[in-house]
């Protein structure tokens, strides 16, 4: 079989899914993502149009606020020559009481997609549901496959592959803790999660992870010992105690437990030499990291916030009919 066929018999498979989860997808079908975000990357940087999606048009539905979610997803819709339309909640008649479903079906017959931003893993399945176009979730309080594509080419870049990498992650288990536990699992990367006594991540989250890790070969470990963490680390991974969505009225009591988690110069100099460093954004200085360590040479966040578009820009040229 020639290159090309495999690779048309693989794309021929993403047209016209849903990209809900991460857990929807197999190795293959994530590092053909990865390497279609390449292409892309290369593409924008040698300026070369690539307008697959010209005529199309995608709905943005935002329920939380937005920096790099929204601003990537646009320039990424942008690139592919296809139009968008931002949308709150409040801008629509969910405000007045109207059903998910009616809102879906209606959004299915004026766009090609949706891309929704919200806090229950279970409106955006709802959303998948009532719609033939495809659905994509660009965070939820469950997940954020974005990011954990995003993440997944970022480490690629920085050190070539993704197996066997060793990924320590410290901070509020969360969304991007639950995608990047995924990713691990699937890919065969070691993620040791730090945490406190009594932070977990989600018991269905984890099943999932276990049962492909015995496949994959990948180590999920979660620890209250940063130190064994941050060992012999390929990749630090600090994230915000206190997540957007999260239970507010916690945040005192996170910042306390969770302080003696910081990445900082120190804990940083405990990884490999070449270890990067990397963070989601938004990020607070003095509380999960360090101004130095963000600001260091070790630091990939922003060329890993810029992957964001790409990755994205990929899922969608994939998935739209």
């Amino acid at each position: 079989m020639k290159k090309e066929d495999g690779e048309g018999n693989i794309r021929m498979k993403f047209k016209g899914r849903d990209f809900l989860t991460l857990m929807d997808y197999t190795n293959e079908e994530i590092d053909f993502i990865l390497n279609t975000a390449t292409d892309f990357k290369n593409k924008l940087a040698k300026r070369e149009p690539h307008e697959q999606l010209r005529g199309r048009t995608l709905a943005m539905l935002f329920e939380k606020p937005s920096t790099r979610t929204r601003t990537s997803f646009q320039a990424a819709i942008a690139h592919l020559g296809a139009q968008s339309f931002y949308m709150t909640p409040q801008q629509t008649q969910l405000s007045r009481g109207e059903p998910i479903k009616d809102t879906a079906r209606v959004i299915d017959r004026y766009c090609d997609g949706l891309v929704i931003r919200t806090f229950e893993q279970e409106k955006v399945e709802e959303y998948a549901k009532y719609m033939e176009s495809p659905v994509v979730n660009a965070l939820t309080d469950l997940t954020h496959p974005c990011q954990g594509l995003a993440d997944m080419l970022t480490i690629k870049e920085k050190k070539g592959s993704l197996k066997g990498k060793k990924i320590a992650y410290a901070g509020d288990v969360w969304n991007v803790c639950h995608s990047l536990i995924i990713a691990s699992s699937i890919m065969g990367m070691n993620i040791y999660v730090a945490r406190p006594k009594g932070y977990d991540p989600n018991e269905k989250i984890m099943k999932f992870a276990e049962e492909k890790a015995e496949k994959s070969g990948a180590e999920i470990v979660i620890t209250t010992d940063l130190h064994s963490a941050v060992k012999d680390a390929d990749v630090v991974y600090a994230n915000t105690w206190h997540s957007m969505g999260g239970p507010e009225k916690e945040k005192e009591k996170r910042i306390r437990d969770f302080k003696p988690y910081q990445i900082n110069a120190n804990i940083l100099s405990e990884a490999k030499k070449d270890a990067i460093f990397m963070h989601c954004l938004p990020g607070y200085r003095g509380e999960e990291m360090t101004d130095e360590v963000i600001e260091g040479p070790q630091s990939a966040v922003w060329d890993q916030a810029e992957n964001r578009m790409h990755t994205e820009k990929a899922v969608l040229a994939l998935i739209i009919p």
